[in-house]
């Protein structure tokens, strides 16, 4: 997994970029097919932004969180995606559930 944090308007601290990874660890453990994660932090007045972009085999994910506090938005960003990958995972699970492995041939 490629993590990218970028910070907009802000110093993106170590502190930060450990919470952010410790956070993200979480969705690696329900889904561990990511190709690059794209995070952006920003600052706009008194509210905290954060962004995040997945990249995984067959689609994009993208979530967004913002709160006064900027470790409050991380929390409810990486709980948006946890629950957008383990979707995703269960709608790739199901067609190989229900057909077992194999697509199904029409008959002509």
């Amino acid at each position: 997994m490629n993590l990218t944090i970028t910070g907009h308007h802000l110093e993106i601290t170590p502190a930060i970029r450990d919470y952010v990874n410790a956070k993200l660890e979480r969705i690696t453990r329900h889904f561990d097919h990511l190709i690059d994660v794209n995070v952006t932090l920003t600052v706009e007045k008194l509210v905290q932004k954060v962004e995040a972009n997945l990249h995984v085999r067959g689609k994009d994910i993208h979530a967004q969180a913002d709160d006064a506090d900027m470790y409050a938005a991380i929390d409810s960003l990486a709980d948006k995606l946890d629950r957008q990958v383990i979707k995703h995972k269960e709608k790739n699970g199901d067609v190989h559930r229900q057909t077992g492995g194999l697509k199904e041939e029409l008959p002509e």
